[in-house]
């Protein structure tokens, strides 16, 4: 275990982040333990007024995030945590280890995670690390990382298996801090308005188009296999999604294809007062609720941050984006978690039914964006899929919510059964995808191919929503 005890990143790029996270730096010693934004319905000009107008006052705990963890390069993509970007590593798999940060919008924080795994430790020429989806190199990640690099051996390769701006944002800047390692990219990057080429979206002269396979090649000298997903949902954009099998921990790394979640909450939202913030800002059912931190409030904030990030408008809350909630913050700018507390959601008695139904134990799934996305390309997903599911594993870790997942080559594939049957059905309930369905067949018409397997479509469980106020 790593500790450092540099003080508090106090520079002016911290001021938005206070706003989000509610109080000042301090000087606590922080231990290093071994999709777009969200919102994007939201107006610029909503979330402006609100931030602008919330002055936060001294936060009644202090945060225990350090210079090492601060990132100056936020402002590309400037999404929460902003500057203050703690890294957590831990072991998920033999030699393979997860590298957790926070990515989100309106305390709507979830993990977004990077792989690292050993290769040719018996081959001292050959020894080292292979990275995926790096996250931001700030200085505490860069000193986790090289505690590896002094058991394991160099970084060797390191790849970007998406074309997601929460991932390829990143990627460049890691790359930089391991100019002679390879670095791979998936071969479709994009930008959206303009499809400007990869020295323009920051990738390093050195970016390699990573080949859709690794069957027939001798490129992991055996240690390793990887087969890339590919489909074009529509015009102007492309998904992709690399399968990377490390066969002597039988772990499989995924980036968004596949994820699953708990009723816990994750240790990157629960080990700093500063991010735990998120989880009790959510768990409150009235405007100018002061949250309790307990374990329950803890869960009960993680399973709503859980439905927002999936569904945007899940069936048993109530959503209301209009003036009104907004005036209501602006009566109150010195709320202490900030946006002045406000609170556009309200919730249902069957909110719990509702995660339930969608976590199901931490049963893996597609999340229902991600499906609208590869039912525009079935046959891609099945090809994919027989590849995938001919490797010997017992764990996944998907870069998003939770990891490692226990699961093998069946459990696996069940959980892309949509492409298999014709029907673009999902097992959590119908309620929760009418707002992604109405998108798809109004506003998303117009950007997405029509699908042979249909809309999302989820079976009735008849959640209540929260009366109107």
């Amino acid at each position: 275990m790593k500790t450092s005890s540099t003080e508090s990143n106090t520079s002016s790029d911290d001021q938005k982040n206070r706003r989000e996270n509610g109080g000042t730096p301090s000087n606590n010693p922080v231990t290093s333990n071994r999709r777009r934004s969200i919102f994007t319905n939201v107006s610029a000009a909503v979330m402006g007024a609100i931030s602008t107008a919330t002055v936060i006052a001294p936060s009644t705990a202090e945060a225990a995030i350090t210079e090492e963890s601060n990132w100056p390069l936020w402002t590309a993509l400037p999404v929460a945590p902003y500057s203050r970007r703690r890294t957590i590593r831990y072991e998920v798999g033999p030699e393979v280890f997860a590298f957790d940060q926070l990515i989100g919008i309106y305390y709507v924080h979830v993990p977004i995670r990077m792989s690292v795994v050993a290769v040719h430790q018996h081959d001292e020429s050959k020894r080292g690390l292979v990275v995926y989806a790096p996250i931001a190199p700030t200085k505490e990640c860069l000193s986790l990382m090289q505690e590896l690099i002094e058991e394991y051996g160099p970084v060797r390769d390191i790849i970007d298996p998406s074309t997601a701006v929460e991932h390829k944002v990143n990627a460049g800047p890691f790359a930089r801090a391991y100019p002679t390692a390879n670095f791979w990219v998936t071969d479709k990057q994009y930008a959206f308005p303009l499809n400007l080429p990869n020295s323009f979206l920051g990738l390093p002269s050195w970016t390699k188009p990573l080949p859709r396979t690794s069957r027939g090649t001798d490129m992991w000298g055996g240690e390793i296999e990887h087969e890339v997903l590919t489909v074009k949902p529509g015009i102007g954009s492309m998904f992709q999604d690399v399968a990377l099998y490390h066969k002597s921990s039988e772990t499989v790394l995924i980036c968004d294809a596949l994820s699953a979640v708990t009723e816990e909450p994750p240790r990157i939202l629960t080990e700093e007062e500063e991010y735990t913030r998120a989880l009790l800002f959510h768990a409150r059912d009235t405007k100018d609720e002061i949250v309790e931190d307990t374990p329950e409030n803890r869960r009960k904030g993680w399973r709503r941050i859980v439905l927002l990030f999936d569904f945007f408008f899940p069936g048993s809350g109530r959503g209301d984006l209009g003036i009104g909630p907004i005036v209501e913050a602006l009566k109150t700018p010195t709320y202490k978690d900030g946006w002045g507390g406000w609170k556009p959601f309200s919730w249902g008695e069957d909110e719990v039914k509702d995660f339930q139904r969608f976590s199901a134990a931490g049963k893996p799934t597609v999340l229902p964006i991600i499906q609208i996305i590869l039912a525009r390309g079935p046959e891609e997903v099945q090809r994919w899929l027989g590849v995938v599911t001919k490797w010997k594993f017992k764990r996944v870790v998907p870069m998003h919510l939770d990891a490692p997942l226990a699961i093998g080559p069946s459990e696996f594939a069940n959980t892309f059964e949509f492409a298999k049957s014709g029907k673009n059905e999902v097992r959590f309930c119908d309620e929760d995808v009418q707002f992604l369905r109405k998108a798809e067949e109004g506003p998303l018409n117009f950007s997405v191919y029509k699908s042979t397997l249909g809309t999302l479509r989820g079976e009735p469980c008849g959640l209540r929503k929260p009366p109107k106020s």
